[in-house]
């Protein structure tokens, strides 16, 4: 075959692959609701009262002075949009259809788009909700406070990362449910409940003593979250934590997760979906 015709069709089936993937991200995000804007405005108004909960819970404690010189709001909302992108990225790639999935029957499809899908609309609802949640704030409450971000782009960073490293986890749960479909289960809501305090958004990580952070220091998602409000704010720089280590483990957790889910896949049984 002539290099040029292979390479007219080794780009007609990335495209086909790309299109597949673009469905099915809209399929997912239309699964809770037939609208994809109610589907963005559930993710956002679920945003929204997680930013006013940890808020409202440091007034009340009298925690606020515990965080950062800056705007406090800012300070949560680092914490909050990547702790629910970690969460969501991780439940949506746990969350989608196996090998024995009816779906699976269309011969273009495979587990891989659905997984990429399934992240990828994560993301998509993600930033477009922080996104909206920053506008909003800024507009309405404090004007010009979008201006003070030292490194918005760090930040931007710091939330996709917070994305990979929960699509990695997600991978390592996907891979073993088919075997376990209970102890995923429990694991995985133990994982993203004990995160409410691993992943670190309701604290400082430099004004923790060492014998504490040690607790927290495994936690990749601890490390981002530190990392971004380094990016966030000019007057901090994290000591503690380090984005290296997360994008480590992150593609450390995502070449495991695949290897693991190419030999489950190997041993698919229609009677996995009875199961799960």
């Amino acid at each position: 075959m002539p290099s040029s015709i292979r390479d007219i069709s080794l780009f007609s089936q990335a495209l086909q692959m790309c299109a597949l993937v673009y469905h099915s991200c809209v399929r997912n995000i239309r699964k809770s609701h037939r609208s994809p804007i109610l589907a963005i405005i559930s993710n956002l108004l679920q945003t929204l009262i997680f930013v006013i909960v940890f808020y409202v819970m440091f007034e009340f404690l009298g925690l606020r002075g515990t965080a950062l010189r800056g705007d406090f709001l800012i300070y949560i909302m680092t914490g909050v949009f990547l702790f629910l992108t970690h969460v969501k990225s991780l439940s949506a790639v746990l969350g989608s259809e196996g090998p024995a999935s009816p779906i699976m029957q269309h011969g273009p499809m495979s587990t891989a788009i659905l997984i990429a899908a399934g992240m990828l609309s994560t993301l998509y609802v993600q930033i477009t909700s922080a996104l909206v949640v920053l506008i909003f704030y800024d507009f309405a409450f404090n004007p010009g406070i979008l201006k003070t971000i030292d490194d918005p782009m760090g930040a931007l960073g710091m939330l996709l990362l917070s994305w990979f490293t929960g699509g990695g986890v997600g991978l390592i749960f996907l891979a073993a449910k088919p075997w376990f479909p209970m102890l995923v289960n429990i694991l995985s809501s133990v994982y993203q409940r004990a995160n409410m305090i691993a992943s670190g958004k309701l604290i400082v990580a430099n004004a923790l003593p060492a014998h504490i952070i040690v607790l927290f220091d495994w936690n990749p998602l601890f490390h981002v979250i530190d990392q971004c409000r380094g990016y966030a704010f000019i007057n901090y720089t994290p000591r503690h934590t380090s984005w290296e280590y997360a994008l480590k483990v992150g593609i450390c957790l995502v070449a495991l997760g695949l290897m693991c889910e190419f030999m489950t896949r190997k041993g698919a049984s229609r009677s996995w979906t009875a199961r799960q």
